[in-house]
């Protein structure tokens, strides 16, 4: 499991994943606190992929094809039992395939046909219903490959300029999420060493006008490949936060695992 990195959380709340969403010694996605995100956006590594890398793959082994993306990302992206006992899918359990989320001008999010250089992506949705006490939770898991690290490293630098741009945002109808704060850290910034390049967001999360609660998103990038996960539901922030965190470690693990030479 992924370790913690000098209290900064990869965590937080853009609304991607949400349907229209072994070991390393340093970094951690699952752990700290979202206080870290100031509300103005940490610039990420922008349009310049990071000079230095924690993994490196081997290059027979990364997509090329819309094929091997679609393998590689089905087979990274979590589904109900990987995120721990008690939870079970959501309806719909998995998005439309061939597509992505994307932020409208609205600030709307509606999946779209997968755009030229993105060769999969794949989101898969799950809860943990209420109980002892607390409401119900309700995770996002999301894998992305894309054709060039160039392109993957464009996917983190919006998905800060979106904060921007839209602080509050609707990922369905009856859905809002506001307050939304960033923070954008790439490899070797703040300890981080765990993802070629990582973004939090943070905010609060409404259904049907109800209570608000927190709304945790992390995206972390390796390579070509980016991967996220979202959080938000009964448990304190926290428990979230762990949750979340564990998820994302989950997938980085795989990535490696998959890309990585005999």
């Amino acid at each position: 499991m992924i370790l913690l990195a000098a209290g900064v959380l990869l965590t937080g709340c853009s609304a991607q994943g949400v349907d229209a969403g072994p070991s390393r010694q340093s970094g951690s996605p699952s752990a700290g606190a979202s206080s870290s995100a100031s509300g103005a956006a940490t610039p990420s590594s922008g349009s310049t992929p990071a000079a230095s890398s924690v993994f490196t793959p081997d290059p027979s082994l990364v997509p090329e094809s819309s094929a091997d993306g679609t393998r590689l990302a089905e087979s990274v992206v979590l589904g109900p039992g990987d995120w721990g006992r008690g939870f079970v899918a959501q309806s719909p359990a998995v998005s439309a395939p061939g597509t992505w989320a994307v932020l409208g001008e609205s600030c709307r999010w509606q999946r779209e046909k997968l755009p030229r250089g993105v060769l999969a992506s794949t989101s898969r949705y799950s809860r943990l219903p209420a109980g002892s006490g607390k409401s119900e939770v309700k995770v996002t898991a999301v894998t992305t490959v894309h054709a060039s690290v160039l392109g993957a490293d464009e996917q983190l630098s919006t998905t800060l300029e979106e904060v921007l741009r839209c602080p509050e945002q609707r990922p369905r109808s009856n859905e809002r999420i506001t307050g939304l704060m960033s923070l954008g850290t790439p490899f070797g910034a703040r300890e981080q060493e765990y993802a070629d390049d990582s973004v939090l967001e943070a905010g609060q999360f409404t259904e049907d006008g109800g209570t608000a609660q927190q709304y945790l998103w992390m995206v972390a990038r390796l390579g070509t490949v980016v991967v996220a996960a979202s959080a938000t539901g009964g448990h304190d922030q926290e428990e979230l936060q762990q949750l979340g965190g564990k998820a994302l470690a989950q997938m980085l693990t795989r990535v490696e695992q998959r890309l990585k030479g005999k």
